[in-house]
Parts: structure tokens; C-alpha cells; sequence
């Protein structure tokens, strides 16, 4: 009896030997996890800081008559596209015509008076040498000879003010560009000066005003590039565009830092010679903030999360994953730039990256990041 004890239990003790021995050769052929890497893509880039703004007109007259009266005739349609010096509105002529007349024949009045007094004041010149008629009279001849030639200058200015009155009677497009709808009618009376007939906003170039952050300011500063005049490169994408493909250039930053937002000013202008861009329209713009560099990058499906660091995992040559702490720069063309913790010759996960573990082994199927801008220029 105690002997067939004994066999069972060797028995059942060979049968758990050989089973545990069939567990640890099945782990130790269990596959390795599969993982695509790749090698971050390099290539030639700038750095852009980011700025919501509004597109503005370059040239946004009102126009106002320079002349009262009525409103006789209009030459334009609301919204019609104007050439500067194009008749827009009509003032009735006749009043400042009639003025003009009247400005005219006083010209004639004090020309044949200024005539008169000189023929007088010559004839007198030869008569006070031989004491025909006295100093005091000769001297009276000649003041009347000069308050007659200040009469026909005051008479010529009234007749080029009252000539310039019939010229403002038919209003003129200062300026090129977009024209709104009429204010008045014709008919109605309208004040010289006071009274909006309608506005012209020129279209072309255009520009585009932001508000910078003091922070973003005082970095330009201290890397020295005075962007207030160095033309520096912008690009804007309008509300419902993906792809920045409006270029143009800085041409303005303000004095002064405003104290309430502490922002500052600056405007680009961009050239718009089809009219698409339309004053009061948002944009987002990105503007040059640094010179052309190689940078390193990667899809932002490669970064992972650890507590307040950003990390990536790197296969070793022996298929071993690590994890590199990086620092995350700003997107370039849909790709992460990557200020540090990778370098160009590493091998990063850029798929899979919940089936690696730091300090084991994968199965490693090389990959491309594929460069956005590929066949289709750089859009810098």
C-alpha cells in the first residue's frame, strides 16, 4: 500500500515537472510585440510665431461734399469698383456758376481801375518835376494806383475760389478701390464737409493688424531683429482655410507697448490684386521668427505622456525600447518640431506605442515620416 503511494506521488510530481517545463518553452517562443519606427525627418525650417488678426483696408476714405447744396445727379452703383478720379456725385453747378460770373466781371472792374490809375499816375510823374501839381498829389495818384492793383488780386483769389466751387460740384473718387452704397439720393441736400455720401476702401495691397504679447515682443528684442523694419516674412490662413496661402510681409510695429493689454500693434500688408481678401475679414497669421535651420521632426502620434513630461520611445539595435524626455517645439507643416532628447540617426516608435514597454524588446518594422511639403514645394 505505502508503496503504491509512492509511485502516484512521483508520478504526479513528473507529470507537473514536464508540464511546467512545456509552460516556460511556450513563453520563452511567445512573439515579441510589433512596433513601427522610423527615423525623425530632417530637413531645412523656420520657426513661426502664431498671431490672430483682421485684414484692413490700406486707403478707407469717407466722402463728403466740399460744397453745399442739392444733389442732382449720382455716376456710380452701391458696390461698384471706382478708379481714383472717377465722377461719383453731382451737386447742382448753377448757384456756384453764377458766383463764378460774378467773381469774373469784378476781374474786368479792377483791371480797367488799376489800368486807369497808372495812365493817372504817369502822366503825373512828368508834371511833379516841373511843380505842375504838388507831391502830396502825385503821392495820393500812386496809392490809388496800388489799392487798385491789391482790388484785381483780392477779385482774381474770389474768381479761383468761386472756380474752385463749380470744380467741387462734381465729386471724384480720391482714391482706388472697393465703393460702399450710396448714403444720399438725388434730390436731397447735403452739408460741405458734414455729409457722407459714401465710402471707398481700396483693395489692393491690403493689410492684415495683430496684437503681439509683450513676452512675444521681448523675445525679437533680445535676439536683435527689429522687425518693425526688417520686412520679416508673414503667411495667413483665413476661418475656413487649412493651409497658410496668403504671404506678405511686416510693415509696421508700434511705438509703445499698450499699458491695459500688454500688447503691442504691428500690421502686415499683402498683395491682393483679384479683391478676394476683404477688409474686416480674420485671419490666422504666422510670422518668421527665426533664420532657416535644420530642425528634427516627428508626428505628434509619437509623443507620449509622462506626468508633466513629453517622451518618445527609441529602439536600441537590439530591438531594446528606452525612452527619451524631449522638448516639443511648434508644429511645422503637421509635424512636431523637436528642440531636443532625439537625434536624426535614432530609431523612434512612430506606431504601436502601447505594446512597448521601456526595457524590452520589440519587433521593429522600419517606417518613413513623410515629408508634408513633398512634391508640392515648401510652402515657406
Amino acid at each position: 500500500m505505502r508503496f503504491g503511494i509512492v509511485n502516484t506521488l512521483t508520478l504526479l510530481f513528473c507529470s507537473w515537472a514536464l508540464t511546467a517545463c512545456d509552460d516556460a518553452q511556450v513563453a520563452t517562443e511567445a512573439p515579441l510585440p510589433q512596433v513601427t519606427a522610423a527615423h525623425p525627418l530632417v530637413k531645412k525650417i523656420y520657426d513661426w510665431d502664431d498671431f490672430v488678426g483682421q485684414f484692413e483696408a490700406v486707403e478707407r476714405v469717407e466722402i463728403r461734399p466740399r460744397v453745399t447744396g442739392y444733389l442732382v445727379e449720382t455716376y456710380i452703383e452701391d458696390g461698384q469698383m471706382v478708379v481714383a478720379g472717377d465722377p461719383l456725385f453731382k451737386i447742382d453747378p448753377r448757384p456756384f456758376e453764377a458766383a463764378l460770373s460774378e467773381a469774373q466781371s469784378r476781374v474786368t472792374g479792377a483791371e480797367s481801375r488799376l489800368e486807369n490809375t497808372r495812365t493817372e499816375l504817369e502822366r503825373a510823374r512828368g508834371l511833379v518835376g516841373v511843380q505842375a501839381i504838388s507831391q502830396e498829389e502825385f503821392d495820393s495818384l500812386n496809392a490809388a494806383m496800388l489799392s487798385a492793383a491789391s482790388d484785381l488780386e483780392a477779385a482774381r483769389a474770389s474768381t479761383r475760389a468761386a472756380a474752385l466751387d463749380v470744380e467741387f460740384t462734381t465729386i471724384v473718387a480720391p482714391v482706388s478701390g472697393h465703393a460702399s452704397y450710396r448714403r444720399v439720393d438725388v434730390g436731397n441736400a447735403v452739408k460741405a464737409d458734414e455729409t457722407v455720401l459714401t465710402t471707398i476702401v481700396s483693395i489692393d495691397p491690403i493689410h492684415f493688424s495683430f496684437q503681439g504679447s509683450e513676452a512675444v515682443y521681448l523675445k525679437y528684442k533680445r535676439k536683435s531683429r527689429d522687425i518693425s523694419r526688417s520686412g520679416a516674412p508673414v503667411r495667413i490662413r483665413l476661418q475656413d482655410e487649412a493651409e497658410y496661402r496668403w504671404s506678405g510681409e511686416l510693415d509696421f510695429l508700434d511705438n509703445a507697448i499698450d499699458p491695459a493689454s500688454g500688447t503691442i500693434r504691428g500690421r502686415a500688408v499683402l498683395n491682393n490684386p483679384d479683391g478676394f481678401l476683404t477688409p474686416g475679414m480674420f485671419g490666422h497669421m504666422q510670422l518668421r521668427a527665426s533664420g532657416e535651420y535644420d530642425g528634427i521632426l516627428l508626428p505628434d502620434t509619437a509623443i507620449a505622456t509622462r506626468g508633466a513630461q513629453r517622451i518618445v520611445y527609441v529602439v536600441d539595435t537590439a530591438g531594446l525600447v528606452t525612452t527619451h524626455e524631449v522638448e516639443p517645439g511648434p508644429l511645422h507643416e503637421g509635424l512636431r518640431v523637436i528642440r531636443s532628447g532625439v537625434a536624426a540617426g535614432d530609431t523612434v516608435i512612430i506606431d504601436g506605442l502601447q505594446r512597448a514597454q521601456p526595457g524590452q524588446k520589440v519587433a521593429v518594422t522600419m517606417g518613413a515620416i513623410d515629408d508634408p511639403a513633398a512634391g508640392a514645394g515648401n510652402s515657406q
